[in-house]
């Protein structure tokens, strides 16, 4: 695969020992509705994996229970023997019922089984980067979390872990993950709407830490819906533009996952990231949150 002339923006971040591009993909939307079962056009699911690598995307985001198996086979099926220089991170923490629905999964030996059938599906040998994932789907929940950490700590010890960081956490759960490991991002719901990460993306940034935020669209109320919609139309843009290209202005520690499951949305998204963004504009999307 070769690297296109379209260009990425927000350059790169260290994540770990390897330089990213701060513009990654999230693989996600390559399940089934509901994130369950196989894509409705496995192709296109391919294309879209082999297009964000050959446009020169080096960070993509996964997780066995997508599908579940599904979305790490397709990275597999697309991707494999993986470029050198591409950084997959995928999650460990939690598993899928039978209806769809996200239980936590965190004992010590579950963590080992899905560490397991991540380096299986995968098809690697060692995992660039796992993140813990804490608390429930309505969000963080304030509970320990040394054990799961420690297992994995272990299993970074024994080499089949590269880097750890933690998802879906409370600020006070880094700070304890970072007491624990070495911790090298954290992957939280974060954007112009929810801010509650704001002081916590500026310490990581100071410490070198990458903060990824996901649902760059989520938890909007109508009214801040309604906001950003009229600075996009106001720029002649979209929504999903100002708000990926808000976040790369917001801090350098900031890696987005944007994802779809369409190469054109794919490169749309990679344009509106790009977005330059005029200081009255920042100062009304700021204002966003309230």
């Amino acid at each position: 695969m070769t690297t296109t002339t379209l260009d990425l923006p927000g350059g790169t971040w260290t994540l770990g020992d390897t330089t990213v591009t701060r513009f990654g993909y999230g693989a996600m939307q390559l399940a089934g509705p509901g994130v369950m079962g196989p894509p409705k056009d496995h192709d296109a699911a391919l294309a879209v994996l082999r297009e964000a690598v050959d446009l020169g995307i080096t960070h993509i985001d996964t997780a066995e229970t997508y599908g579940p198996r599904v979305v790490n086979e397709l990275v597999r099926e697309a991707l494999h023997p993986y470029p050198g220089d591409l950084f997959i991170a995928t999650k460990v923490g939690g598993r899928r019922d039978a209806r769809g629905g996200w239980p936590t999964a965190r004992k010590p030996d579950e963590l080992r089984r899905q560490i397991a059938d991540n380096l299986e599906t995968l098809g690697v040998d060692v995992l660039d980067l796992v993140h813990l994932r804490l608390g429930n789907a309505q969000g963080p929940v304030p509970e320990p979390i040394g054990a799961a950490l420690e297992a994995l700590a272990d299993l970074r010890q024994q080499g089949v872990i590269r880097h750890l960081g933690v998802s879906n956490a409370t600020s006070e759960q880094v700070a304890e993950a970072q007491r624990i490991v070495p911790i090298v991002s954290v992957q939280n719901m974060y954007n112009l709407a929810v801010r509650h990460d704001d002081a916590l993306i500026d310490r990581l940034a100071a410490e070198g830490v990458a903060y990824v935020p996901f649902f760059p669209l989520g938890g909007f109320s109508p009214l801040q819906s309604e906001a950003l919609t009229a600075v996009a139309a106001r720029l002649g843009t979209t929504p999903m533009s100002v708000a990926l290209a808000w976040l790369l202005r917001r801090s350098p520690n900031i890696l987005l996952i944007a994802g779809t499951s369409s190469v054109a949305h794919l490169r749309e998204n990679i344009a509106g990231a790009g977005l330059e963004l005029r200081a009255e504009d920042l100062d009304e999307l700021n204002g966003i949150a309230g």
